[in-house]
């Protein structure tokens, strides 16, 4: 059985502007919800809020893709993935040193994989909200339609669990710092 991770993808230039920085297509990502401990979510607003709400962490970056894509990975690619973030939570988020930090990098890439268990080029979008009990996750799958029937669809969205909450507008053209 081939390793899976997910990848960052930018489909438009949205994630430029919603994202006070936006991860760069084609890098390993994981969900990048432990920026969040301790944050009073209700609090955030403006990009940090978008980026809890939906986006996944760039490995790379540390900036945030809203998109990620199921891709194969060698056993090796893997192994980088977790030094290159067991390197960025010490740099940016206090891990005392490698040997701290790669247990956790494993957790996460663990966990990333986990959300793998789909076909290569499947498309995963994610949202976040707190709750009492904490933060709580659910991720989306997109698969490509056999275009028959209509062309223009070339993805549909599927449900993994369902979302009683309201989905939150964004205005790009605002968010960006346009009013045209």
């Amino acid at each position: 059985m081939a390793l899976k991770l997910p990848r960052t993808i930018r489909l438009d230039p949205s994630d430029t502007f919603v994202y006070s920085r936006a991860a760069e297509p084609g890098e390993w990502a994981v969900t990048g919800t432990f920026l969040f401990f301790g944050a009073d979510v209700d609090a955030l607003a403006g990009k940090e809020r978008q980026a809890f709400r939906a986006g996944f962490l760039g490995i790379e970056s540390f900036g945030w893709s809203t998109l990620v894509l199921v891709a194969e990975a060698t056993a090796k690619e893997r192994a980088d993935a977790v030094e290159s973030l067991a390197r960025q939570l010490v740099a940016h988020c206090g891990a005392p040193g490698m040997d701290a930090a790669r247990p956790a990098a494993e957790e996460e890439i663990a966990f990333a994989e986990s959300l793998c268990d789909h076909p290569p080029n499947t498309l995963l979008a994610l949202h976040r909200n707190g709750e009492a009990a904490g933060v709580r996750e659910t991720f989306r799958t997109l698969h490509r339609k056999i275009a028959r029937l209509d062309p223009a669809q070339a993805f549909r969205m599927i449900e993994v669990e369902e979302e009683d909450d309201v989905m939150e507008e964004v205005d790009i053209r605002t968010l960006a710092g346009r009013n045209d």
